[in-house]
C-alpha cells in the first residue's frame, strides 16, 4: 500500500541535483504510473466489476464521481496499491492474492480512495518544498565553509542539512498516510462496512516488519509503523456500528471466483493444477483449471471445465465469454459467436465483450458478419475509447467494409491514444485525403494531425516506425 512518495526519498542524498529532481520529476512520474509506462495491465470485464462493486461506493461516500476514476490491476506479484495523478488507482494482483477475504481488499481500497479526496499527489508539493529549505540552507552554510577553507565541517553542514530534509519530508509522508488511513475508514463507515479488515491489512505488515526487521527507525520511514496505524484506527472500528458486518456469502463467491481466474491466468499451468487439484469439485477451482488448461494450451480439458461450470450457471456471462475464447482458439469461430453474442445481450455494457465479438466475427471472413463486426466495434469503442485492440480491429472492419478513409482514421485513433505521435499525424493526414472534406470524421483527422504535432514540437525528428 505504498503512496509512491518513497521513490522520492533516495533524492535527498543528491544535493543540488535532489531539488531538480524533486520538483521537475515528481508529477512526471506519477503521469507514468498513470499513463501504464513499465506496467503491465490484466483487462478482464468480471475483475473489474467485482473490485468495482465495492469501490464505487466508497468513491461516492468520499465526494468522488466514480465514472471519472480509473481502475487498473496490475501484473505484479509485490503486495502493493497506489494512486497517481488523474485519478487512477492501482491494485497490484499479488495484493489480491495475498489478502484473504473481499473486507480487506476494500480496506486498500478506501485507503487509497482518502489519497484521492485529499488531493495528495497535488499537495505533495507542499512536502517537497518544506522539505527543500533546509537543504538549500545546508548547501549555502556548507559551501560557505568550504570556500573559507573548512572543508570538513562544511561537508558536515551539508550532510546534516540533507538528513532534516529527508526527515521533514519523512514527517510529512507519514502525516499522509495517516489521513489516508483515518479518511478510508470514515468511507467505510458511512457505506455501512466494516473496517476490520482494514486492520487485518495492517496486522500482515506488522508481522512483515517484525520479520524484515527487528530495530525499524520510526522517522525513517514513508507511512507510520503498522503498530501506530492499529492503534489509531482501532478506536475508530469498535466505535463503529458496522464493525461486525462480514461480507455476504455472493460477495465472498464472485471474489474467490476472480481471484481463481486471476491465479489460472497469471501463475504458471503446473502451479494453478497443484493449486487446484482435480480432486477439488469447488466452482473456483474448476475456473481456475479452466484457465490453466487454456494457458497451457490444453483446450479440450480447458472447454471440459467451462462446459460443466456453464452447466450450472448457464447465464454467467464470463463463462460464457470464455467458452467463446475457447471455441475461437480451437479454430471453431462460429460455435464461438453463439456465447459471445449471449454475453454481450446480458452484459450490453460490457465493451472488451463486446470486442471480443467483432474480433471473432472478422474471423470468420464472412462479408456479412463484417458488417455486424463494425457495429459491435462502433458500440464497444463509444464505451471505452482508450481500447488499442478495439481500435485495431475496428480499422480491419473498415478496410473489409470498404471505408478506407475510416480505416486510416480509427489507426490514427489508436496511435494517438498510446502518444505515438509520428504514426498518428500519418494516419491521420491520410484519413483526410480519404475522407470528405469538412465530415465530422475529416474534422476528427485533422484535429488528430494538429493534437500529434504539438506534441511533436517536443520531440523533434521522431518518425513513425
Amino acid at each position: 500500500m505504498r503512496f509512491r512518495l518513497a521513490a522520492l526519498r533516495p533524492v535527498f542524498g543528491l544535493a543540488v541535483a535532489a531539488l531538480l529532481i524533486g520538483f521537475f520529476a515528481f508529477y512526471p512520474a506519477m503521469q507514468a504510473h498513470a499513463q501504464g509506462d513499465g506496467l503491465g495491465f490484466i483487462s478482464d470485464t468480471e475483475a473489474e466489476r467485482v473490485l468495482r462493486s465495492k469501490l464505487d461506493p466508497i468513491l461516492l461516500a468520499a465526494g468522488l464521481v466514480p465514472k471519472d476514476v480509473h481502475l487498473y490491476i496490475v501484473q505484479d506479484q509485490s503486495i502493493n496499491a497506489f494512486v497517481a495523478e488523474g485519478q487512477n488507482m492501482f491494485l497490484n494482483t499479488g495484493l489480491l492474492m495475498a489478502l484473504d477475504t473481499p473486507n480487506q481488499i476494500t480496506g486498500v481500497m478506501a485507503h487509497e480512495t482518502g489519497h484521492m479526496a485529499h488531493g495528495d499527489l497535488v499537495r505533495a508539493s507542499a512536502g517537497i518544498k518544506a522539505a527543500t529549505i533546509p537543504l538549500l540552507l545546508s548547501m549555502a552554510a556548507g559551501l560557505a565553509a568550504i570556500i573559507a577553507g573548512a572543508g570538513q565541517a562544511g561537508t558536515a553542514i551539508m550532510m546534516a542539512g540533507q538528513q532534516i530534509a529527508e526527515r521533514t519530508f519523512l514527517a510529512y509522508s507519514r502525516t499522509v498516510e495517516a489521513n489516508a488511513d483515518q479518511a478510508g475508514m470514515r468511507f467505510l463507515t458511512a457505506t455501512h462496512q466494516s473496517g476490520e479488515g482494514m486492520l487485518q491489512v495492517f496486522k500482515k505488515f506488522q508481522d512483515q516488519e517484525i520479520l524484515s526487521s527487528q530495530h525499524i527507525d520510526p522517522y525513517a520511514q514513508t507511512h507510520p509503523v503498522s503498530g501506530d496505524r492499529i492503534a489509531a484506527l482501532q478506536d475508530q472500528v469498535d466505535a463503529s456500528p458496522w464493525r461486525d458486518v462480514k461480507d455476504s456469502p455472493e460477495t465472498i463467491y464472485a471474489f474467490d471466483m476472480m481471484r481463481a481466474k486471476l491465479r489460472g491466468y497469471i501463475q504458471p499451468s503446473e502451479v494453478t493444477l497443484r493449486q487446484y487439484p482435480a480432486s477439488d469439485t469447488s466452482k473456483p477451482a474448476r475456473y481456475a483449471r479452466a484457465m490453466a488448461y487454456f494457458k497451457a494450451p490444453d483446450m479440450q480439458k480447458s472447454l471440459a471445465e467451462i462446459e460443466g461450470l456453464l452447466k450450472d450457471e448457464p447465464e454467467n456471462p464470463y463463462f460464457l465469454e470464455m467458452y467463446g475464447q475457447i471455441k475461437v482458439e480451437m479454430g471453431k469461430v462460429e460455435e464461438g459467436l453463439v456465447p459471445y453474442r449471449k454475453a454481450v445481450q446480458i452484459l450490453p455494457d460490457a465493451p472488451l465483450i463486446r470486442t471480443a465479438l467483432g474480433a471473432a466475427l472478422l474471423d470468420t471472413e464472412n462479408p456479412q458478419n463484417a458488417r455486424e463486426a463494425l457495429e459491435q466495434l462502433q458500440t464497444a469503442l463509444k464505451q471505452d475509447y482508450d481500447d488499442t485492440f478495439g481500435w485495431y480491429k475496428l480499422a480491419e472492419a473498415y478496410a473489409r467494409n470498404g471505408q478506407p478513409g475510416k480505416a486510416d482514421l480509427a489507426t490514427a485513433e489508436r496511435f494517438v491514444s498510446v502518444g505515438d505521435y509520428p504514426c498518428a499525424v500519418q494516419f491521420g493526414q491520410r484519413a483526410q485525403r480519404g475522407l470528405q472534406q469538412s465530415s465530422p470524421d475529416w474534422q476528427r483527422a485533422v484535429d488528430i494531425v494538429s493534437i500529434s504535432q504539438i506534441q511533436l514540437k517536443s520531440a523533434p525528428g521522431a518518425r513513425c516506425l
